[in-house]
């Protein structure tokens, strides 16, 4: 195995966080290398199709990465979106993955996934597309996600949802327009109504 090659993999393993043989085709490496460096521990496959560097710790924003890859049309969301936009420093154990309502059920072994079903709408709304170490990492944008939590507050809790939403306007993260935007979408601006009012009050 030629040591400047498997460097070169280790080096775009650690760019990316997570890695497909796909990856490789482009700067000419064979796919075989990948194999090879499991054989010797440097490399674990963590899902189909998917290898990180051995032992890693899987942060946050990494398995979002692997989690964006594994589902082209899934976007992060509610727990996660929050975690990603810095509302929260718990990292939820799962990712919060928001798919399509009559789309497959994706199961994946890593990282641990809480699916939730939105409508095609719902899904557009507030898309934002970010790149973690070159991985294209889809996650709604900070006022779609509180009136996100809003819609959602019977999974994740009301005290979750208003936790989010003084925070995000503790800090000036969104303005009072953006957030009645999105709530429209999410049809909750009659829950959101008195919580928004009482912030301006």
């Amino acid at each position: 195995m030629k040591c400047d090659t498997s460097q070169k993999v280790l080096r775009l393993v650690r760019k990316g966080g997570v890695l497909r043989p796909r990856d490789l085709d482009a700067h000419g490496i064979a796919r075989v290398y990948l194999s090879r460096l499991c054989r010797v521990g440097l490399l674990e496959r963590v899902g189909r199709g998917l290898y990180r560097i051995s032992g890693a710790p899987y942060a946050g924003r990494e398995s979002y990465a692997n989690a964006c890859k594994r589902i082209p049309r899934g976007v992060i969301c509610l727990l996660s979106a929050l975690y990603y936009h810095e509302l929260t420093t718990q990292v939820p154990s799962e990712v919060w993955m928001a798919i399509p309502r009559k789309a497959w059920l994706p199961r994946l072994q890593s990282p641990p996934l809480h699916i939730v079903r939105f409508s095609e709408a719902t899904l557009r709304a507030g898309l934002e597309i970010h790149s973690v170490g070159g991985a294209e990492v889809r996650v709604f944008n900070l006022p779609k996600t509180v009136a996100d939590c809003f819609k959602y507050r019977n999974k994740i809790g009301l005290d979750v949802a208003l936790e989010a939403l003084r925070d995000c306007w503790r800090r000036r993260l969104c303005t009072m327009d953006e957030l009645w935007e999105y709530a429209g979408t999410c049809r909750v601006q009659n829950v959101m109504r008195p919580y928004l009012e009482a912030l301006v009050s």
